[in-house]
This record gives C-alpha cells, sequence and structure tokens, in this order.
C-alpha cells in the first residue's frame, strides 16, 4: 500500500520496517528545541531533519527565512538516510503536521509521491501505546533515491504582486488571525499581510485531538473558503513557507488537488518595502 498525504499510527506501526521515518520537530523560537526533543524520545528508527539545516537553503535577507533548499541537495540528503524511489516516507512531527507538512511538500517537489504525514504525530503514536527510544538512528545503507519532476507548483512574489489587480489566484494565509490581521508579529520585522489573502489558520484543520478532520469535513470547510476558486488557482501562504504546508496537505487529503505554494511566503514579502501590505479584517 502507498500512503501519499496521511498515514495513521496503527499503520505506521504495521509497516514501519518498510518506511523511512522522519522526525521534524521545529520551534521557530528555540531553533534546536527539535533536536532536543529528538534526543530525549523519538520514533524508533527514525532520523532527524531540522528545518533550517536540512530543509531550507540559504538565505540572502530577500528570500525569506526559510528558502527552498536546493532539489539535488536534499535529494542527496534523503538518499543518505536510506531513501529509495519506491520506498515509503513518513514525516512527524509534536502532533499538528506543521512542520512535517513542508517535508511532505519538499518531497513531492522532488518527484517522490511516497510520502505521507503522522497523523497526530509522536503524541498520537505515545498515546497508542507505541514505543519510542532516545538511540540515534544511523542508515543502514545510502538508497537510490533521486530527483525527478515535480508533482506540486510554486508560485513567486512577482505573480502575487500582479494579482493583487487581477485576482486570478487565491492566496490563503495559514498564520494566526493575530498575525493575518497584522495586530502581532512576534518573527517578522514587519506585521501584516499580502493583500487580497484570505485566512486558514492551519489550527482549523485539526481535531482537538491533534488528528486531521475527516477527509469530507475538510473538503465541505474548504469549499465553502474558496467559493468560486478552483484548488488550482489557490496559492498557500504563512510566514516562511513551513506552516503553508500543513494547509496544502489538508486540501490534498480532502480531494482539492493542484494548489500551489509562496514558499517565500511572508518573511520574503515583507523584506521589499517596495511590495503593499494590508492590515486589519479580511480585504
Amino acid at each position: 500500500m502507498i500512503w501519499t498525504t496521511l498515514i495513521g499510527v496503527e499503520e505506521l506501526a504495521s509497516v514501519i520496517d518498510t518506511c523511512v521515518v522522519v522526525d521534524c520537530r521545529h520551534e521557530l523560537l528555540d531553533l534546536e528545541r527539535g533536536r532536543q526533543a529528538y534526543g530525549e524520545a523519538h520514533i524508533p528508527g527514525a532520523f532527524f531533519l531540522h528545518q533550517d539545516e536540512d530543509l531550507a537553503g540559504e538565505k540572502t535577507g530577500r528570500n525569506g527565512r526559510h528558502p527552498l533548499p536546493t532539489r539535488a541537495g536534499l535529494s542527496a540528503r534523503l538518499a543518505a538516510i536510506g531513501l529509495d524511489e519506491d520506498r515509503q516516507l513518513v514525516a512527524y512531527d509534536e502532533g499538528s503536521g506543521h512542520t512535517a507538512g513542508r517535508l511532505w511538500w519538499l518531497a513531492r517537489w522532488l518527484g517522490h509521491e511516497r510520502v505521507a504525514v503522522l497523523d497526530g504525530g509522536i503524541a498520537a503514536w505515545k498515546k497508542a501505546g507505541y514505543p519510542v527510544t532516545d538511540e540515534t538512528t544511523d542508515a543502514a545503507r545510502s538508497g537510490n533515491f533521486a530527483e525527478r519532476a515535480p508533482l506540486n507548483a510554486l508560485r513567486d512574489a512577482a505573480q502575487l504582486v500582479r494579482n493583487i489587480d487581477t485576482r486570478e489566484m487565491l492566496v490563503l494565509d495559514a498564520r494566526t488571525p493575530e498575525r493575518y490581521r497584522g495586530e502581532v508579529e512576534p518573527i517578522d520585522p514587519v506585521a501584516g499581510r499580502i493583500p487580497g489573502s484570505l485566512n486558514r489558520p492551519l489550527s482549523a484543520n485539526l481535531r482537538p485531538d491533534g488528528r486531521f478532520k475527516p477527509a469530507e469535513v475538510l473538503r465541505q470547510e474548504f469549499v465553502a473558503l474558496l467559493g468560486d476558486a478552483a484548488p488550482d488557482q489557490v496559492v498557500h501562504s504563512c510566514g516562511s513557507g513551513v506552516s503553508a504546508c500543513q494547509n496544502l496537505l489538508a486540501m490534498e487529503y480532502a480531494g482539492l488537488a493542484g494548489s500551489a505554494l509562496y514558499a517565500g511566503s511572508w518573511s520574503e514579502w515583507c523584506s521589499d518595502p517596495a511590495r503593499p501590505v494590508a492590515t486589519g479584517p479580511a480585504d
């Protein structure tokens, strides 16, 4: 069986020996916390990949806080932890999918279809009674994974600047409502949002226990939000192109495939003072 969006803890437990599992835990305001959490307890056999060091590229000051890594570099990194072209990749975080979704999107960007996020993350794994370990995982061998044609789409800042007038695309912002409205901004130097964007905080995709809502529920909610916009007209944004991937994952899981990512997101957008900024309630 192939998992391409979400995988449950029971499903993962039954096939874990045939998967490459990656711990993606990360905290924006404590950059070492994910690595520390992995060292304290992680799913047996899981590798750790850091959002800044492994899943992002070089920052220029104009390309956001988590610019995309090179395709060749990330492909080599995944092969080094044993990923084969026909092997299932599973990403997990603490529970919400907000950082595991980044690896899910990146793997698809490299052309790898067999990638899924653990629904409920390590919290659900522990709750179900499955074991954790503090033993570091070493790759038994290198895999044969190599980049192929992307399975997803990207949009850039220039396209979104033009879209302010044309409104050919619908931008969904995954940040909290307070950040979307520009009332607070704990990370980036400018508060606000891309004009014309709508807010879909990533928490809206989750049940109280941290697992994703049923696919049909998500589908109904997204369809109501999108209005006349088709999935392939949707562009996902957030602070730096990480948590936006969780919204994109939720849409794919709901059967609304084809939306795109603005990888630079707000941290790139606000680095250029010539780009307009909106604040307050939705336009």
